[in-house]
């Protein structure tokens, strides 16, 4: 079963008419990404990457996966933004919710790191891997981005120091770029094993490359699925389908049309806890891809009913600048039976009998309602279940629809020119060479 899309309550906020009057400019935005001709076209490796991806690759990744694996019974994923949330995203949906239980085989448990600055984070982590046979995926484009550097310097020596500088490279992959920059010389040197970050796609658009494929892999998941769930999407929103039939045309227009009528803020709902990590990964690609030149949907998130009893007060009754897009899983992995009780203390017994998921769905629904009731626009998305195929599909719907609303909305949603102004103030705050003046002129703001 392919995702499903619903639209129906978004009336009387925005009408279907009002969104059907967006096919055209829509369908024009798709044609445009697909012949690589807007903004940042350099970066749309990924628009056919699922279709395009070859077997033998695949089994290339799936070898050095199993490798690893047979040495290690811990990974750490060293990455930041793109290089770590599409891994952490699927890996978190597809394991159990308190175990890393095996997939297949030898299954280590993955760690990640080089996603912050924390000093107690990384040493806490190496009280863990002390106990543990571990190896690392250092993921960097240049090898020089601050956090996974710092983080790889650390962990590269922690791990030299355990067992050795030889017999540590033998655990260490790296995904860098093809031929340049700091990680790539160090894997060249060290004779790490390697995998090349492709120059057309940006990290927030790379869960498909290596970048999300070897861990993914190493987590002891489907990555043939995986793709295969994306290449599916990639045929539905591809320009030969009518604006009916393409989801991710749909979604960019009525988001869109939800901006122009003042809803600034999506919020993006579930109700499964694995899916928390998916909605960091979106957050992400939705926030660089459109927040810029003074424009933008703020994108959050929550995680139902827990967030119902915080948030959920302020998204029925506070401000009307907002709406919800909801990921709706149809099908749980396991089931769950409410039991009879004789005393009925908690006056539960009209629950007995039914399924846990029958009380969440309900949960989901009265929700749905209720904040639709309350002036919240609600737009739902809809899986079978959670599994490797079906978020091939959703990664894939999102990235084509972020490309879509970033052109419909006029900005160009590949680069990220925001992300280097803490840089610049952290290096100079930190003496880093070159960063003299700045270093000077941020110490007069401060004494100011």
């Amino acid at each position: 079963m392919s995702l499903t899309l619903s639209l129906d309550h978004l009336s009387p906020f925005i009408t279907q008419k009002e969104i059907d009057a967006m096919a055209g400019e829509a369908l024009d935005k798709v044609v445009m990404v697909h012949q690589k001709k807007g903004p940042g076209n350099d970066f749309l490796g990924w628009v056919d990457l699922a279709s395009s991806i070859k077997s033998s690759f695949l089994e290339e990744v799936e070898e050095a996966a199993a490798s690893l694996r047979q040495q290690c019974d811990a990974i750490v994923v060293i990455g930041i933004g793109g290089s770590y949330l599409g891994a952490k995203a699927v890996i978190s949906a597809l394991a159990h919710n308190f175990t890393q239980k095996p997939a297949v085989g030898v299954h280590p448990e993955i760690f990640f790191a080089g996603n912050n600055i924390s000093e107690d984070y990384i040493a806490e982590l190496m009280d863990v891997l002390e106990e543990k046979e571990y190896g690392l995926v250092v993921i960097s484009k240049s090898g020089t981005t601050t956090e996974p550097a710092m983080a790889f310097r650390i962990l590269k020596k922690h791990l030299e120091e355990k067992i050795g500088r030889e017999e540590a490279g033998k655990r260490i992959i790296a995904i860098t770029d093809a031929h340049k920059g700091a990680l790539r010389t160090l894997a060249g040197r060290e004779g790490y094993r390697s995998f090349v970050i492709p120059d057309d796609i940006g990290g927030r658009y790379s869960v498909l490359t290596p970048v999300g494929l070897v861990p993914i892999a190493l987590a002891g998941y489907d990555i043939r699925t995986l793709v295969q769930g994306a290449a599916d999407m990639e045929d539905l929103t591809c320009p030969a389908r009518t604006f009916h039939e393409n989801p991710a045309a749909q979604y960019a227009a009525a988001r869109h049309l939800l901006y122009k009528a003042g809803k600034k803020i999506e919020i993006l709902a579930n109700y499964q806890p694995k899916l928390h990590f998916f909605a960091e990964w979106w957050k992400q690609l939705f926030g660089e891809s459109e927040g810029k030149d003074g424009k933008g949907l703020y994108p959050a998130s929550v995680d139902f009913t827990t967030d119902l009893h915080s948030l959920g007060q302020y998204i029925q009754e506070g401000e009307r600048i907002l709406f919800e897009t909801v990921l709706s899983i149809e099908k749980p992995e396991r089931k769950v039976i409410i039991p009879e009780d004789a005393d009925d203390l908690d006056k539960l017994n009209y629950l007995s009998g039914k399924r846990y998921d029958e009380v969440n769905k309900m949960a989901e629904l009265g929700t749905l309602l209720a904040h639709v009731d309350g002036g919240v626009p609600n737009i739902k998305i809809t899986i079978e279940k959670l599994d490797e195929y079906h978020l091939g599909q959703m990664i894939y719907f999102f990235e084509k629809a972020c490309a879509i609303s970033g052109y419909l909305l006029g900005v160009n949603p590949f680069n990220q020119p925001g992300v280097e102004a803490y840089k610049r103030n952290m290096f100079a705050l930190l003496g880093k060479p070159g960063f003299e003046k700045e270093t000077e002129a941020i110490r007069k703001k401060i004494k100011g």
